[in-house]
């Protein structure tokens, strides 16, 4: 059976095909809202507000959301964005989204609009999540908003290719409903007690940055190897 299964994996093709000429390297991150894109999109104003924001967690003000918002879509259409969302993990195991177009019609025509107002904060419907009945009906909304600590990206499949902004997901009444605002709830409170407990070795520290992780390997294995382990079976 071991046998038949190393043919058959021996036996496979690659399938996966790049059409272009650039290489991986210039290819990873090429679709991520990085430090380096920020630089080239943003003003140097707007530019220090989100690092501030993601460093010192700074509020950003709306006139400097509206310097980011005009950036992040120059960025999103030179890379061939038509629709943006909000992306967040709601309670389902899953992810979720909201998308709306950058295209608006005006006068006969259509012009791209990406304001604060769509980057900062969106409200996707929270009935039924994480599962429905629990609210009353005119709470059923939900708001979602940016988290500038993590980078925007672009999603690109078969459809096309979106401009995906990740953010937190709560109710209308400010209860967390994914998994990321009481993570960044608990880095904060964190980073607050490990920065007064270091200020008393050195005054000048401002922030302490945490990082922990469960430790868990996955193995990629051929399909024909995999059928012939009965244990895995």
């Amino acid at each position: 059976m071991r046998h038949e299964a190393v043919k058959t994996v021996l036996s496979r093709k690659n399938k996966f095909t790049y059409k272009g000429d650039v290489s991986f390297t210039k290819l990873y991150n090429s679709n991520v809202f990085d430090d380096l894109a920020m630089r080239d999109f943003l003003s140097k104003e707007a530019y220090e507000s989100v690092s501030k924001s993601v460093k010192e967690g700074k509020t950003i003000n709306r006139k400097m959301a509206e310097h980011v918002a005009s950036g992040m879509k120059q960025w999103a259409l030179s890379k061939g964005a038509s629709h943006y969302t909000h992306w967040f993990q709601p309670l389902t195991g899953s992810t979720a989204e909201k998308h709306d177009s950058f295209w608006e019609p005006s006068n006969g025509k259509a012009v791209e609009k990406f304001s604060a107002n769509a980057l900062v904060q969106q409200e996707p419907d929270a009935s039924s999540l994480p599962n429905g009945g629990l609210r009353n009906t005119f709470e059923a909304r939900g708001y979602t908003a940016w988290d500038p600590s993590s980078p925007a990206f672009i999603h690109e499949n078969t459809t096309g290719r979106t401009l995906c902004i990740p953010t937190v997901f709560v109710s209308y009444n400010g209860e967390a409903l994914d998994y990321k605002a009481p993570l960044l709830k608990s880095i904060n409170l964190i980073d607050k007690a490990a920065t007064d407990i270091c200020k008393y070795f050195l005054k000048k520290v401002t922030s302490c940055s945490a990082s922990l992780g469960i430790e868990q390997e996955y193995f990629l294995v051929d399909e024909a190897m995999f059928n012939a382990r009965p244990d895995l079976v």
